[in-house]
């Protein structure tokens, strides 16, 4: 069944290694001859600048990894850019779906016009912040009583007037509930439960709870240091299983994190191996339900959330 990944990092990648070729570079766990054999019908390539580029220097490297996107991955055969969310339903069937995000606003420093510059490339998810504090907002390795700063209401209007969904897989805790209602468009791409794995880059009960109330969306992540000590793939479902119970199946869907992560869980080393996970999904699910996981879930939510 046809995957939405919401998030990779493969531009990354296809900007620091020596002649990375998207089509079928074994480097990347996420190239287009992986994400076709895992049948991803829909990947979401983030921007992700390194926290110790000089600052002068994050907002040019995000425009690297924007070129990078259209000279490498739309270049390619099949890949699709997606600047409107309806367009997921049109693809053709031998076509794959890319969607640009931007995570966390280090780029821009304290510029809206940076800002509206990348949303303009197409961006059409951002995450406030990385691990690390900025001029927007206090990342998950801050101090969790640190929260969004007053130029972080400038950005989240401006991203609000644009429909974009706002990522807050990387916020710290209060940073979460200062964003949260104040949020039109709202989404973890890449997180687990803290419940079962207590790490700040997982969401609490309370969080994931309140973030679906707030129309959310939670996305599980493969990276083993967010699931479990030698994590296995039965311990990754046991993070879905958590979520559906306490905040229903129908807002849970999947962020591999591939290109960004350095271990991986055993059967699931790369997007070819995608399908290995929805099967193991299916001894705890209706077919229906893993769908949802899937992509159908995330369809729902961009076609009643999402005007654009």
């Amino acid at each position: 069944m046809d995957i939405i990944d919401l998030h990779c990092d493969a531009l990354l990648k296809l900007t620091t290694l020596e002649a990375a070729k998207f089509e079928d570079d074994v480097r990347l766990q996420a190239n287009r001859e992986r994400l076709q054999l895992g049948r991803v019908k829909a990947q979401v390539f983030a921007i992700f600048i390194n926290p110790k580029t000089p600052q002068n220097m994050r907002f040019l490297e995000a425009v690297r990894q924007i070129e990078a996107f259209h000279t490498h991955v739309l270049q390619t055969e099949g890949m699709v850019h997606i600047t409107d969310w309806s367009q997921l339903d049109t693809l053709a069937p031998h076509e794959i779906g890319a969607i640009l995000s931007l995570e966390g606003c280090g780029p821009i420093g304290e510029d809206l016009a940076k800002l509206a510059a990348i949303l303009d490339a197409g961006v059409k998810l951002v995450g406030l912040t990385w691990n690390e504090e900025n001029a927007v907002a206090h990342g998950a390795e801050q101090d969790a009583s640190l929260g969004l700063k007053p130029f972080g209401k400038e950005v989240i209007n401006l991203l609000n007037e644009r429909d974009i969904i706002i990522d807050v897989s990387h916020l710290n805790e209060q940073s979460f509930w200062d964003v949260l209602p104040l949020a039109k468009h709202i989404i973890a791409s890449h997180s687990n439960t803290r419940a079962i794995c207590d790490h700040p880059r997982n969401l609490t009960d309370t969080q994931a709870k309140a973030l679906v109330q707030h129309g959310g969306h939670i996305h599980v992540v493969y990276y083993p240091h967010f699931i479990h000590n030698n994590a296995t793939m039965d311990d990754l479902v046991m993070h879905v299983k958590h979520l559906a119970n306490i905040v229903g199946i129908e807002h849970l869907g999947l962020g591999s994190d591939f290109d960004g992560i350095d271990v991986t869980v055993k059967g699931l080393a790369h997007a070819g191996e995608a399908q290995n996970l929805l099967e193991a999904l299916r001894e705890h699910f209706s077919i229906e339900e893993v769908q949802g996981i899937a992509s159908n879930n995330f369809r729902r939510y961009v076609k009643n959330a999402v005007a654009r």
